[in-house]
């Protein structure tokens, strides 16, 4: 027995792999068959692109000595922090750091005014230069903080994509005029895509408000900061923000309450501001034989109350809910997202009409209301006044084919079970074939 099994395993090995070599080239015939994963068809082509840009603004203010945040100074937090999120940039992400307050020791407040300098240029960052600049910063003079945005818009240039200001501070503005909501206003005004993100390390009413409307009015964030790792996370969260934006500068639109006067999108990303527990409108045309895709984000700005959430519905013109998607929650969050696709009927063939109006269906296609819904509300002492901001990015593409029997409904899937199945049958061939030629050996023996 041992020395038959012995002389005739290699010939079995032999046969058995030809039988497997030979399964596999007919699997890799299959599904070298299937095309590549690509973009759908009708996807817009990415978008141009240039190197994120972030300049992060530190107060270097007498206040800044101050120990109140477990136990350390806020300078110090706020150098740690830094630190943490130049070990964390990520190697495409242009980064700089401007001080204000940081270098004028005196008392002549005119001169202290004026006190705001570049301590690390805008570009590719040398992590060992940045963090050794970030070292050497005191708590030292006055709080300029409108001269300090102004400069900081120049450290960022301008482009066509969105630049973001990261401002650690611990008091309102000492220096006004110019006045920082001012700055913000103007900057705004001027369209060279920035926003002003602000963290305050003071908890007064009067700083909060300040650094609320530096943000309101660049489309930014406020974050009240009482931790060190609240710091660290709310930075690099910001950091990693413009990552996500920089490649396509959101255009700024104005919802409406009802469908009939609201703006119409075509395919981009768009921003507006929605107040607490409000609706938002906005229409897209689709035509037969597309696919609408939308989605959108709310970001809480500001301290919330518990259970909240966000709702996207696509209706036609009467109201009637063609398609919706939700988010809700329940405790403190960066951002709250959902989306929805949604195909109108009809074949891509038929005639369109130029201009559809709201409503209109058949070979005119239609015009679908989007309506951005939330049920945020503030916590006590919260100004609630100004909107929340929101994201909403609006796709219309081909839309995919309806399902026409087993084969159009599984698609490629149909293809992969063939293949399976085919793996099965000559699997079970080759094993029945092996346990038949084992038992005629062990017959002869």
């Amino acid at each position: 027995m041992r020395r038959v099994i012995t002389t005739t395993t290699p010939r079995r090995t032999a046969r058995g792999a030809a039988l497997l070599g030979a399964l596999t080239i007919v699997a890799a015939t299959v599904l070298g068959g299937l095309p590549a994963h690509a973009d759908e068809p009708g996807a817009p082509p990415a978008a141009a692109t240039e190197a994120p840009k972030v300049d992060l603004v530190l107060d270097g203010s007498g206040s800044m000595r101050t120990t109140d945040i477990q136990g350390k100074s806020r300078m110090a937090v706020a150098q740690q922090s830094i630190n943490e999120v130049i070990d964390a940039l990520p190697a495409e992400t242009e980064f700089g750091i401007r001080t204000l307050g940081a270098t004028y020791p005196g008392n002549d407040q005119k001169e202290g005014c004026k006190d705001t300098q570049q301590l690390y240029p805008v570009g590719k960052t040398d992590k060992t230069q940045a963090k050794t600049a970030v070292a050497t910063v005191r708590s030292t003079g006055w709080t300029p903080i409108g001269v300090a945005l102004r400069a900081a818009a120049q450290d960022l240039g301008t482009g066509p994509t969105t630049r973001r200001i990261v401002l650690i501070t611990d008091g309102e503005d000492t220096c006004a005029p110019p006045d920082p909501c001012d700055v913000a206003r103007e900057l705004a005004a001027q369209g060279i895509h920035l926003v002003i993100d602000t963290l305050g390390l003071a908890h007064d009413d009067k700083t909060r408000q300040q650094l609320l409307c530096i943000a309101n009015a660049t489309g930014g964030t406020f974050t009240d900061v009482r931790t060190q790792d609240q710091m660290t996370q709310r930075v690099k969260q910001l950091v990693n923000r413009a990552q996500d934006t920089h490649a396509v500068t959101p255009a700024k639109v104005a919802g409406t309450e009802k469908c009939a006067d609201a703006p119409v999108l075509t395919p981009g990303v768009y921003t507006d501001r929605e107040k607490f527990s409000e609706h938002r409108v906005y229409r897209v045309p689709v035509k037969p034989g597309q696919e609408l895709r939308a989605s959108v984000s709310v970001t809480p700005d500001r301290a919330v109350a518990r259970d909240y959430g966000v709702l996207l519905q696509a209706t036609d013109s009467t109201g009637q809910e063609l398609v919706r998607g939700n988010d809700a929650g329940s405790g403190r969050t960066d951002v709250a997202s959902t989306g929805v696709r949604w195909s109108a009927p009809g074949s891509a063939d038929d005639e369109v009409s130029p201009s559809p109006t709201a409503g209109s269906k058949g070979a005119a296609g239609r015009t679908v209301c989007l309506v951005v819904s939330n049920s945020f509300s503030s916590s006590t002492n919260v100004q609630a006044d100004s909107g929340l901001p929101l994201e909403l990015t609006v796709d219309v593409t081909a839309a995919s084919p309806a399902p026409d029997g087993p084969a159009m409904g599984l698609g490629r899937g149909w293809i992969l079970l063939g293949v399976l199945t085919l793996a099965g049958l000559l699997a079970g061939l080759i094993f029945g074939w092996l346990a038949r030629w084992r038992i005629a050996v062990w017959r002869e023996n």
